[in-house]
């Protein structure tokens, strides 16, 4: 296992839920952090919880939805961090409901935060993995990336997606020893997730931890190898 002290990580969406158990993780492993969040309240939050850390931490207020906004804000990280090693494309948001039912505003919001998201990020992130020959993305999609639902068209079409990019450019990529992985989880239990009352149910849900916890396990293989796909299961979701 390979050690990740000193290398350097963009997260996006990562002032809360997955993203922000992820920089915590990371952190705790002596990796330097770039996080872009959509509110500087929460922005600020993280970065107090990873002042504990000794590790550098850098944040910038963006919607990935825009490339113009996420290209800047991915300036502004590498000017401070030097260099990216590990990109996390974690921003996402769902909109449920009858096919009819969804607008048209629905959709694109949609597919322009979960699919185009990641397309801008990544590709003010790309090129300098590329000069460098070495980098790893991890793109969080879900299980309805792997089978539609009832009520999840808009969602479901997003992560199928997104499994498909993240396959293709695997290919592209993987000869400029650049890695490219996908998560599928299944519900995840974050603040969106957990219900009016908040009351948390650990022994029941996958936890933002748990996600986290395993992308640096991802992470530490050594170059040589890596894993394409994960599909992640609740214990005991029902």
């Amino acid at each position: 296992m390979q050690s990740l002290k000193g290398k350097k990580a963009i997260i996006t969406g990562g002032s809360r839920g997955i993203g922000a158990a992820t920089a915590l993780e990371l952190a705790k492993e002596g990796v330097n952090l770039g996080i872009v969040g959509r509110s500087e309240e929460n922005l600020n939050q993280i970065k107090e919880k990873l002042s504990q850390y000794d590790v550098n931490v850098f944040t910038a207020k963006a919607d990935v939805r825009y490339e113009s906004d996420i290209t800047q804000a991915i300036k502004e990280l590498t000017d401070q961090l030097g260099h990216v090693d590990i990109l996390i494309n974690n921003a996402g948001m769902g909109a449920y409901g009858e096919f009819l039912e969804l607008t048209t505003e629905d959709w694109n919001k949609v597919l322009q935060t979960n699919v185009m998201g990641i397309v801008h990020t990544t590709k003010a992130v790309l090129p300098g993995m590329i000069d460098r020959k070495t980098g790893d993305i991890i793109n969080i999609s879900s299980m309805s990336g792997l089978k539609g639902t009832k009520g999840s068209s808009a969602y479901s079409a997003s992560k199928f997606a997104v499994n498909g990019l993240t396959e293709s450019l695997m290919q592209e990529v993987r000869p400029h020893n650049i890695r490219v992985s996908t998560i599928t989880p299944s519900l995840v239990e974050t603040d969106l997730t957990r219900g009016e009352d908040g009351e948390r149910n650990p022994d029941k849900f996958t936890q933002a931890e748990d996600l986290a916890e395993y992308m640096v396990s991802l992470l530490k293989l050594e170059q040589r190898s890596f894993i394409k796909t994960s599909a992640i299961w609740a214990t005991n979701p029902f």
